[in-house]
């Protein structure tokens, strides 16, 4: 499996938020076909007594067209949800994407009623400082 340019940088972001990777790819099977997601992550919720999980799709954008680029991502994304809901998995799959692209790409009117009419959920990170900036629920 090819990793994004991005890859350990979100990896670094998500431990420093408090999360503990837990795959690095999360494999999952539907039928014949084998699902690598790029990462799956906990973390312990302590006032719940709980913990919480996620799997996360990274995505770098460097094309000179994030615009084209994020028509991939999102048909990626929604296949992977949708083998999900139907493997029974029931973790929450974020897309991961660099805040920068976020702002040009999805910071619109286009760009937020993609999100709602998706219900996308989407990690921003810095790629340079090696953070999440903002999670989108």
């Amino acid at each position: 499996m090819a990793r994004d340019k991005y890859h350990y940088v979100v990896r670094e972001a998500l431990e420093k938020d408090g999360w503990r990777v837990k795959s690095d790819p999360f494999i999952t099977r539907f039928g014949d076909k084998r699902i690598e997601i790029d990462l799956e992550a906990e973390r312990i919720l302590v006032a719940e007594k709980d913990e919480e999980r996620i799997l996360v799709e990274i995505k770098s954008f460097l094309t000179p067209s994030a615009f084209y680029e994020f028509h991939g991502a999102l048909g990626q994304y929604n296949n992977y949800r949708r083998i999900l809901r139907m493997t029974g998995e029931n973790a929450p799959l974020y897309l991961a994407m660099p805040e920068d692209v976020f702002d040009v790409l999805l910071n619109d009117e286009f760009g937020q009623l993609t999100i709602k009419e998706e219900h996308m959920k989407i990690i921003l990170f810095q790629p340079i400082e090696k953070n999440i900036s903002r999670w989108i629920k």
